[in-house]
């Protein structure tokens, strides 16, 4: 769809090829196009494009800034650690090594834009400059002046330059306190099913038909589409299972036509890889010989989905033994399985008049750090000094989605979590530490 891209000063050829490298993208790209004008003219000082991740923002930008031939500066804020990467950066990308090398050992922003200015009167812009800030949601944790000053960079320098922010927060989230310049918004909703199955199936082997492929998209976003809108993560399963789905074809058991036998042959297959969705525990090779030993195994592990796989430092393994107990414990039971010298105290001492409902089946309780670090300390079989490593690998638990934080950051009290890992997971982790959970656990008494 050229006629979404069309913009005076550039050439049909250029935008005829860049419409055709973003597909489901061409409205963006034209609104974004429209926004910055012709290469000669002054564009905007700024523009804050923001939108959940793989939306297609930094696609679009640099397909964009790359097919038109645009004066451009890319700036990851995740590689840029410090204000001194970034204006180094800005200053390589539009005037060379020795514009670069005339900044300080430690600059300030009045030297970025002096050096800046100096450089731009030596070599004047004959079209806008565009500096693109990628993850720019990281430069509300920089010096509070920066990202006021980058705003309105254009005014401070005196030059055609414009600064395009990619964030995956709203512009409500990332305006600072002290107030600033308010750039252009841009919003990238994210690609519907018709649209991801149109994306996806542009990636097909060149040993299968379009037709082929497509249907085995189709399959693909049946199963994940529900839990899963990622384009990368959808890409990367769609390419991690296709041979799976093209076994029975290789056998010559059944036809491409044939989706039914298909469909049945990869199902379980795909039910399993959607618990390792987002988490890439394991490499493609690595999944694939694991569903190869799973295929061999017999016994109790047969049944055990991919997390069991999970490799976990040590101290995370009896962190995570201590969140489940914690979750489907009663908190009036820790005395007795962690007390040494607790007394004789029967199980029908602690139950209610009515209460006959099994823990596990009423799901995880909440419960707060204290008891889940002391519930630690009593099961790990060494002496272990309560350090940042023991809770920065709490944290990495939560990330990983084993654990789940039920208070607010900005709770006052004590943060409180939930277990979120089942039976089957708890007693794989605890037979790697040989530590008997179930004698541990108030409902197998």
């Amino acid at each position: 769809m050229t006629a979404l891209l069309r913009q005076q000063g550039y050439e049909e050829e250029r935008l005829q090829r860049a419409a055709e490298l973003l597909p489901c993208r061409e409205v963006q790209a034209g609104v974004l196009l429209s926004l910055m004008g012709q290469p000669q003219q002054y564009s905007y000082p700024s523009i804050f494009i923001y939108g959940h991740r793989a939306s297609g923002k930094s696609h679009v930008m640099q397909v964009l800034l790359k097919e038109l031939e645009l004066p451009h500066a890319t700036v990851s804020c995740v590689e840029c650690v410090s204000a001194t990467l970034l204006f180094e950066q800005v200053l390589l990308s539009f005037f060379g090594c020795e514009a670069a090398s005339l900044l300080p050992r430690s600059p300030s922003l009045s030297d970025f834009v002096r050096i800046y200015r100096q450089q731009c009167s030596q070599s004047p812009a004959k079209q806008t400059r565009y500096i693109v800030m990628e993850k720019a949601e990281l430069l509300r944790d920089t010096d509070a002046n920066l990202l006021p000053a980058l705003l309105r960079l254009q005014e401070l320098v005196e030059d055609n330059i414009t600064v395009i922010l990619l964030s995956e927060i709203a512009w409500d989230k990332f305006r600072p306190n002290t107030g600033c310049f308010e750039p252009l918004l841009l919003h990238f909703p994210d690609y519907s099913k018709g649209e991801l199955q149109q994306i996806l199936s542009q990636d097909r082997h060149p040993s299968y038909s379009a037709e082929f492929y497509s249907s085995y998209i189709n399959i693909l976003l049946g199963v994940f589409y529900s839990v899963c809108r990622d384009l990368r993560e959808l890409r990367h399963l769609a390419a991690l299972n296709f041979s799976k789905f093209c076994e029975p074809l290789a056998e010559g058991k059944v036809k491409e036509t044939d989706t039914h036998k298909l469909w049945r042959n990869i199902e379980p297959h795909l039910k399993k890889a959607m618990q390792t969705v987002y988490l890439r525990e394991v490499s493609s090779v690595q999944w694939e010989q694991m569903q190869q030993m799973e295929e061999k195994e017999t016994g109790a592990l047969r049944g055990l989905s991919a997390h069991t796989h999970v490799e976990l430092p040590y101290y995370s393994k009896f962190l995570l033994i201590a969140a489940y107990l914690a979750s489907y414990n009663p908190a009036r039971t820790d005395k007795r399985f962690f007390v040494k010298h607790h007394g004789k105290i029967r199980k029908t001492n602690f139950l209610k008049k009515n209460e006959k409902t099994s823990n596990h089946l009423l799901g995880p309780k909440p419960f707060p750090l204290d008891r889940l670090l002391a519930i630690f300390y009593s099961v790990v079989d060494s002496r272990v000094a309560p350090t940042a490593s023991i809770f920065s690998q709490i944290s990495s638990l939560v990330t990983l989605q084993l654990l789940t934080q039920v208070s607010h950051d900005d709770q006052l009290d004590a943060p409180k979590y939930k277990c979120a890992v089942s039976m089957d997971f708890i007693c794989a982790i605890s037979r790697t530490v040989n530590f008997d959970i179930v004698k541990y656990l108030y409902d197998f008494l």
